[in-house]
């Protein structure tokens, strides 16, 4: 029988029972996942350069992007490497929480790797189509919110938890659940596509994100912790941490060549794989309240859009706006490059500090 890493490893030191801790397992995912990005991240880049599948910038955009124009673009297949062969070695290879929210990863990241590819290997400006795309999202999406619905073992699966309150909780009921749940894990990988738009700008709050996701989802998993800060407890969710850890190595990996000025971008198969992730873990550990705390960065950005699009419409032709998505308006108003994603990445910071004093604020 097949054993991953972490399950050899355990029965030599059987004695010991040190490898068996999620905790250890998380670490190691995380070093292990950030040392497969920056060994094979030189590799991949030299790949896409010699494809010629390089970025196209628009050009109605902020005129400091042009310099981007040919940039390496598809870097996000990095990332799910090394999220993919890391949760292989260190996971739980029984648990099923850990098989969903790998699936939905690689799902979505081959719908955003179809997308990238038709717009630089097929010169298709369009690349697939909006509503291809979605429709494609939805698909997984609602896959994956019916499975869950169906296997809910818990009564708190089917809650919504609002957080810094004890005692207050909505129950779903299975429709409302899978509704609940289509919203979160489409909204969130939609939502940090929009915000893959600067150097650096959508991979820190992601890596960000993804560590104090953990943090919740060993609490959800632990029978002790989540009785005494009064969160829902939900068997197996523990072992979402060493996605989660693998998650965050990778991305930290993915930012070294990232950062400005980039020679690699992530493109649609990073941003929508990885925002696609965060959500499902979110839904599985009862916590999309607090996403949207913590990636408000991602709300801001996506609100933003949805709105210069709605009042442009109905406005004939106005903006409330310079530009969006947000951090272009920022981009146009003055700010360098670096001063918005470093302004946003301390703006996620303190987000994701506040989500995670929900933990005890209660």
């Amino acid at each position: 029988m097949l054993l991953t890493l972490s399950q050899w490893l355990a029965q030599d030191v059987r004695g010991i029972g040190v490898i068996n801790y999620i905790t250890l397992r998380t670490v190691l995912a995380a070093l292990t996942a950030l040392i497969i990005s920056f060994i094979a991240g030189p590799r991949v880049i030299r790949w896409l350069a010699a494809k010629k599948i390089g970025q196209a910038v628009r050009q109605h955009g902020p005129q400091t992007h042009l310099a981007k124009s040919g940039t390496p673009t598809m870097g996000g297949v990095l990332i799910l490497i090394s999220i993919g062969v890391t949760t292989l070695l260190w996971g739980d290879l029984g648990n099923r929480y850990v098989w969903v929210v790998l699936l939905v990863t690689l799902g979505y990241g081959a719908i955003g790797w179809y997308d990238d590819w038709k717009k630089v290997v097929y010169r298709d400006p369009k690349g697939l189509s909006g509503r291809w795309k979605y429709f494609w999202q939805s698909v997984l999406g609602l896959a994956v919110a019916v499975y869950l619905a169906l296997s809910s073992t818990v009564p708190a699966q089917m809650q919504l938890i609002v957080p810094f309150f004890k005692t207050i909780s909505y129950p779903l009921g299975a429709v409302g659940f899978i509704v609940l749940t289509y919203l979160v894990i489409v909204g969130t990988s939609n939502a940090v596509n929009l915000t893959d738009g600067l150097d650096g700008l959508a991979i820190m709050p992601t890596v960000m994100i993804a560590a104090a996701l953990a943090i919740f989802a060993y609490v959800a998993g632990s029978s002790v912790f989540s009785r005494y800060l009064l969160l829902p407890y939900i068997p197996g969710a523990g072992e979402l941490a060493v996605f989660l850890g693998a998650m965050a190595g990778a991305g930290l990996g993915f930012l070294w060549f990232n950062v400005y000025p980039a020679e690699v971008f992530m493109g649609d198969v990073g941003a929508l794989a990885l925002g696609a992730a965060l959500g499902t873990v979110a839904v599985i550990v009862r916590q999309e309240i607090v996403l949207a705390i913590m990636g408000g960065v991602f709300v801001a950005e996506t609100l933003s859009v949805a709105a210069q699009v709605l009042y442009f419409r109905h406005s004939g032709g106005k903006r409330i706006f310079r530009m969006a998505p947000l951090h272009h308006h920022y981009e146009l108003g003055g700010w360098k490059e670096t001063q918005v994603v470093v302004r946003f990445w301390i703006i996620t910071i303190m987000l994701v500090l506040a989500g995670l004093s929900t933990l005890k604020i209660r």
